[in-house]
């Protein structure tokens, strides 16, 4: 799964899927799903380790400064508060895809696990 193209409305980030699918994000839902170590945690030798400390709001945390090509595989997010420690594969945006699709397809992996 590739992005054929990405652009940016506003608030939103919009991404063209290579098999013709789109998805829309909002920054903010982006910024809450930010996979990085300091925002959803990490594993270490089998064990989770989470933030110890709740999101604060910042100004800025949920404008978007750039978003960078990353190998081949996603995109690096720098927002305008100066967090730019999260790396968004393309794997990892199309599973948080936020449309009904994609959503009652979770669900139902969910259920069926």
């Amino acid at each position: 799964m590739k992005a054929l193209s990405i652009k940016r409305e506003e608030t939103d980030l919009i991404v063209t899927w290579d098999d013709q699918h789109t998805s829309r994000y909002s920054l903010a839902y982006l910024r809450q799903e930010c996979p990085c170590a300091g925002c959803k945690g990490e594993v270490i030798f089998g064990k989770v380790y989470r933030p110890t400390t709740l999101p604060v709001f910042k100004p800025g945390m949920n404008e978007l400064e750039a978003l960078t090509p990353t190998g081949g595989y996603g995109v690096q997010a720098k927002w305008k508060d100066g967090h730019d420690t999260g790396i968004y594969s393309w794997d990892y945006l199309r599973m948080i895809c936020p449309c009904p699709e994609c959503s009652t397809k979770r669900e139902a992996m969910t259920v069926a696990t």
